[in-house]
């Protein structure tokens, strides 16, 4: 069997205004799809799910994106009537539930993080990458299968520094998993970087789950209150999609 993992973040990724909760925890979410799947049944029902809901031109493709859902933005203003908004939130809270797909969420702590390594303290977002490839690496084992990696790109510098991470984790393995243990189920020694733009609909799904799934570990943990919203609603569904060591708090 060979996956891919679609990777997105939620939250800010420097060690900038870490009193405040909503800068202080920087989730990362990997979503594995099996690749025949993925091509034949995931993709094609993503797209003629937002069709259904976001008529548009398919030479011109929308993309789902959570902050421009939240904020009505651009195509998705029409959800600001009542009845469209809660047809799309049951049809895709729908989707979610009979999707076939496993969830690895990792939640750091930056804070707690940069009080305890100081000027050592590691990238947020490349402590975050090491621990979801261990995960993933166990996913990959349990189901005997092989499996690449996709993240979201974030600009150009960004970009080269996370594939250069990737390349020295698959190169050197992690504190806790060896190089030839992350290669033997690592289809690819390059992380595979592509922009919503594309039309990705693994990314575009990560997007959206990324970050109920970072506040719904937070609240688990007693970290962050969850107020009951479409979040909520999703986690009650995908929370049984985590793999079985797929969701940790650091």
């Amino acid at each position: 069997m060979r996956y891919h993992l679609y990777v997105d973040e939620s939250g800010d990724h420097t060690y900038k205004n870490l009193d405040h909760y909503r800068c202080r925890y920087l989730g990362l979410t990997g979503v594995a799809i099996e690749s025949d799947y993925y091509r034949l049944e995931f993709q094609p029902s993503l797209e003629q799910l937002k069709q259904e809901h976001f008529p548009h031109n398919p030479d011109d493709p929308l993309i789902l994106h959570r902050e421009d859902i939240y904020n009505r933005r651009h195509a998705f203003g029409i959800l600001d009537d009542p009845d469209r908004n809660a047809r799309w939130e049951r049809d895709f809270i729908d989707f979610v539930q009979s999707a076939k797909f496993s969830m690895i969420t990792v939640v750091l702590d930056k804070k707690n993080h940069k009080l305890r390594w100081g000027q050592a303290a590691i990238h947020p977002y490349h402590r975050c990458l090491a621990l979801l490839l261990e995960r993933y690496r166990g996913f990959l084992m349990f189901h005997n299968a092989t499996g690449d990696v996709i993240a979201e790109g974030r600009g150009g510098t960004e970009d080269l520094a996370l594939k250069q991470t990737y390349r020295k984790l698959w190169n050197e393995g992690t504190s806790f998993v060896s190089s030839s243990d992350l290669q033997e189920v690592l289809a690819s020694r390059e992380l595979k970087i592509m922009y919503k733009k594309k039309n990705s609909a693994g990314l575009q799904f990560a997007d959206l789950l990324a970050h109920p799934s970072k506040m719904h570990i937070l609240y688990t943990k007693r970290q962050t209150p969850f107020e009951p919203c479409f979040g909520t609603r999703l986690a009650a569904i995908f929370q049984h999609k985590y793999d079985r060591i797929g969701k940790k708090l650091i």
